[in-house]
């Protein structure tokens, strides 16, 4: 019997979801005014423990030259935020979780650092 709800599964690596491509776009609009030097997503990868890696939606250079990793997230999984504050405990680059507003928030996105 086949079941009548199918999981939606992960996007392919390199493939941006929905709240990604919305934050890109921001991301973009940053770069053009000079906020942030540059971005990539999904560029780079850090070890946590064996086997264990993590790997941030974008890395984003600030004009001042300062590197963040921004973990674009709709809701949170407890294996993700695990995983952030390793990296952010690990690593001596500034790491953040981003979430689009909500309407009744107001435009925009609301940042968590760790």
């Amino acid at each position: 019997m086949k079941p009548s709800i199918l999981a939606l599964g992960r996007l392919k690596t390199g493939q941006m979801n929905k709240t990604e491509a919305e934050y890109a776009e921001h991301l973009e609009l940053l770069k053009r005014t000079g906020i942030i030097a540059w971005y990539r997503f999904e560029c780079m990868k850090f070890r946590l423990a064996n086997n264990t890696f993590y790997t941030p939606d974008f890395a984003v250079m600030r004009s001042d030259g300062h590197l963040e990793m921004h973990e674009v997230k709709g809701f949170w999984r407890d294996d993700a935020k695990v995983k952030i504050k390793v990296a952010a405990d690990q690593y001596p680059i500034a790491f953040m979780a981003v979430r689009k507003k909500t309407r009744r928030e107001g435009l925009g996105w609301n940042v968590e650092r760790f």
